[in-house]
């Protein structure tokens, strides 16, 4: 049988005639851009997260930009974030100008380590920028250690945006994640949990000023009238047909998360004793966007599953501060040795709601048997 690393064809089958009927309609009404079934969707996102506002928008990393341009960051400003992320979550600092200052992660749970923050900012204090905010990464799925986060950013005046762009499901000690900080931003992308057929994003906070600065970034910087132009901006908006195509992944959603969950528990079980597992800590629970783990034995344990037919992916290869697009910034190899070590070590294995228990047997007996030879 067949293994998919991520079956968007599987959830496609149960969904599909309400895919097509939201896609019809919007053809029918014809409001290609900001159509009614963004308003819904924003509706009903900012319910499920537990918050007063949802912005839809054109992509996570838009969310991204959208949420610090809200804060109005500029040249000048250090935003602090892990090292061991995607691109666009510095990325996005960099385009502002502002100044991404990098953190190593916890060795157990792959998240930033907040103990790590005090000894940042005050370094770059010392190098003359100015501490603006954080940005946690939910990363593969699991929140970050937000209360102490928020304890470091309420110490030192800095704003808090979560990076859920991998985490939007999760929980953190009952919170949805979503609702914690004055900002959330998450993606929509394919391959998320919560994912479309192209590109969008969503931004999420209790804040109506913050709201209302990011809904004037999101359509070119508009104020009462869209050309009265009160700040400058970006096309950020959303496209309605993939409004359409979320509203009933969006229906689906919670009870994925479920089957997510026991995907992850048979993986747990199958691998606790052959390679290092994602730590979880308790009251928290990761959306799981990947199932990653570590191991020695990476190189042959990928190798013997490319052989099987089973494939995998590498969730990141290359921290950013060994990135060529960073080396402006004066890090070298050796400053953030956790990365470093998980980087040459990771690998993600099948993760879906739809993954046959017997496969994830078959995947786990495979890394059982190299793991242990």
């Amino acid at each position: 049988m067949k293994i998919s690393f991520i079956d968007l064809a599987a959830q496609q089958k149960n969904i599909r005639d309400k895919i097509d009927a939201g896609i019809k309609k919007v053809l029918d009404h014809g409001n290609y851009i900001m159509g009614p079934e963004v308003a819904e969707a924003e509706r009903r996102l900012a319910e499920f997260a537990g918050v007063k506002h949802c912005l839809t928008c054109s992509s996570g990393t838009d969310a991204l930009l959208m949420a610090l341009m809200a804060y109005d960051v500029e040249p000048g400003d250090a935003i602090f974030t892990t090292t061991f992320t995607f691109m666009a979550t510095a990325e996005v600092v960099s385009l502002l100008g502002a100044t991404p200052v990098l953190v190593d992660i916890d060795p157990d749970t792959f998240n930033i380590n907040p103990d790590l923050l005090p000894v940042a900012i005050a370094k770059a204090k010392r190098d003359g920028y100015t501490p603006r905010g954080i940005i946690p990464v939910d990363i593969f799925g699991l929140p970050a250690d937000f209360n102490r986060i928020l304890a470091v950013a309420k110490e030192h005046g800095l704003f808090v945006i979560d990076d859920a762009c991998q985490g939007f499901g999760g929980l953190y000690h009952g919170k949805k994640i979503g609702s914690i900080g004055e900002v959330a931003v998450t993606s929509f992308f394919p391959a998320k949990p919560l994912g479309v057929y192209g590109d969008g994003g969503a931004i999420f906070t209790d804040s109506d000023e913050l709201a209302a600065a990011m809904r004037s970034v999101r359509i070119h910087g508009m104020g009462p009238d869209k050309y009265d132009n009160v700040r400058i901006g970006i096309n950020g908006r959303f496209d309605t047909i993939q409004a359409a195509i979320l509203l009933p992944k969006l229906e689906i959603f919670p009870g994925e998360l479920k089957l997510r969950q026991e995907v992850a528990n048979a993986y747990a079980q199958g691998l606790k004793d052959s390679v290092k597992l994602q730590k979880i800590p308790e009251g928290l629970e990761s959306a799981w966007a990947q199932y990653s783990v570590v191991s020695p034995k990476k190189d042959k344990i990928v190798a013997a599953l490319g052989a099987a037919g089973i494939p995998t992916a590498v969730y990141y290869p290359i921290p950013l501060h060994l990135q060529q697009a960073y080396k402006y910034l004066g890090y070298s190899k050796g400053d953030f040795p956790v990365s470093e070590e998980v980087a040459k070590g990771i690998f993600s294995l099948p993760m879906h709601p739809y993954l046959p228990l017997a496969q994830v047997e078959e995947i786990t007996g495979i890394i059982r048997a190299v793991a242990q030879a």
